[in-house]
């Protein structure tokens, strides 16, 4: 038997010349990554410098990302579950210290389903703060993640429909080959905010992984809603905002697996309730004054779209949006966004039936169709499975636990009422009334 690998060691540089502390850490730093950190430090117009915890936050989630990607699940002994060992510079280390020993790990456990062991040591130079060259005027007030899927855009659209409320930064981050689709939802959003005089500021940032320090070898991504969201904790406690919100319906965000095959670790878990709870714990235990938030954690996919048309958004503008897991167009240049037969394709498709009742989305395919590979409908198959079996309170918290001070009744509420949704879809589809 092959003895299982040891450790992956990744030594993020904080500065281009730096070398690891011995020949077992792997090189990692800002080159890996096409945004420039630098970019990052001033030159987005914000209103303020950020405060240190929030540059060494964002560093750390670019490190694990990285890593993350470098790291290949098939060289473990389940062939999914690894072992990594990172060293980042911070600020201060003392201060990182709680962080490091408790809700940092379990918060990358949560998001990869791996082993983290950080070590947090003392960065060498500060980062270089640009010039801010907007005024009081242009402070954010609210300050939101914004991709382009139909969750941000229907959050986006509710807010910005409210007039005197201030400026909202929308924090996005560019898709590879969707960016019309980004730039479109966007438009909606403004032109609601241009109705009510509701002033929108949107910054587009961009994560590629690749350049000097090596080929991507992991094709998952786990922790890039860490990265996503932590980007934008930077920019929120640089203008002073409270608050940042990551908008995802309870579905997903709980994203309960639907068969024991996919259990949590094949399920993404970025906006998941335990792990906004140890994001929020990591950047108290630091200092930090803003916290992570789902504004929709108690919608429904249905709850959700309607919320988007009473903001007067039109049928066809949530119908552009972006919501599968592996859009066809990204990742194989085809002209279709959305594939239609993925998870979160499901949920898309039973969200605008129940809204609207109807759905022109234009899918690539849809797993009903005859002569489909069994790759293509094995979620629609696992979905039935699932819809067919009861779903308790015990199944909620045996996949994941939720944070201390959860209501359990109103987390399986939305799980309860998605599946009226998901299971008004099979029955459109198939014809058969009682699915369950």
């Amino acid at each position: 038997m092959t003895p299982a690998p040891g450790p992956f060691r990744f030594w993020w540089r904080s500065y281009d010349t730096e070398s690891p502390a011995g020949p077992e850490w792997r090189s990692i730093g800002v080159s890996g990554i096409q945004e420039r950190e630098e970019r990052l430090t001033g030159h987005h117009l914000l209103y303020g410098p950020a405060p240190a915890w929030a540059d060494d936050l964002l560093r750390v989630s670019r490190a694990v990302f990285l890593a993350d990607k470098h790291a290949a699940r098939s060289r473990s002994e389940d062939r999914w579950t690894r072992a990594f060992r990172l060293s980042v510079p911070v600020s201060d280390p003392d201060l990182w210290a709680p962080a490091a020993s408790g809700p940092l790990p379990a918060l990358l456990q949560t998001l990869t389903a791996d082993v983290w062991d950080v070590s947090l040591r003392r960065m060498r130079a500060a980062p270089q703060q640009g010039a801010f060259p907007v005024g009081e005027d242009w402070r954010a007030q609210e300050v939101a993640l914004f991709s382009g899927g139909l969750d941000s855009l229907s959050w986006a659209a509710t807010r910005a429909a409210v007039p005197g409320q201030g400026v909202l930064l929308l924090v996005t981050y560019a898709e590879k080959n969707v960016e019309d689709v980004q730039r479109e939802a966007y438009a909606a959003v403004k032109e609601l905010g241009r109705r009510s005089g509701r002033r929108l500021w949107q910054i587009t940032a961009g994560q590629t992984s690749g350049g000097r320090d090596g080929t991507v070898v992991e094709h998952t991504s786990r922790p890039r809603g860490l990265l996503y969201t932590s980007t934008a904790v930077r920019f929120a406690a640089a203008d002073s905002v409270a608050s940042v919100q990551v908008p995802e319906n309870g579905q997903i965000a709980l994203n309960p697996p639907l068969s024991a095959a996919r259990s949590a670790a094949l399920s993404t878990r970025s906006v998941h309730p335990r792990t906004l709870h140890l994001l929020n714990k990591v950047i108290e235990s630091v200092g930090g004054r803003v916290k992570v938030e789902n504004p929709l954690a108690g919608h429904t996919k249905g709850d959700v779209c309607r919320a988007a048309l009473a903001a007067h958004l039109p049928d066809a503008s949530l119908e552009r949006t972006l919501s599968c897991g592996a859009s066809p167009r990204r990742l194989r240049g085809l002209p279709h966004v959305n594939c239609g037969t993925c998870y979160p394709c499901l949920i898309r498709r039973a969200g605008l039936l129940s809204a609207m009742g109807s759905d022109d989305t234009p899918y690539e395919t849809a797993p009903w169709r005859p002569g489909l590979s069994d790759d293509r409908i094995r979620h629609w198959r696992a979905l039935q499975g699932w819809l067919a079996r009861e779903y308790s309170a015990l199944d909620l918290i045996g996949d994941l636990p939720l944070p201390p001070g959860s209501r359990t009744g109103e987390w399986l509420s939305v799980v309860e009422r998605g599946r009226i949704e998901l299971r008004a879809l099979v029955e459109s589809a198939s014809g058969v009334r009682d699915v369950a």
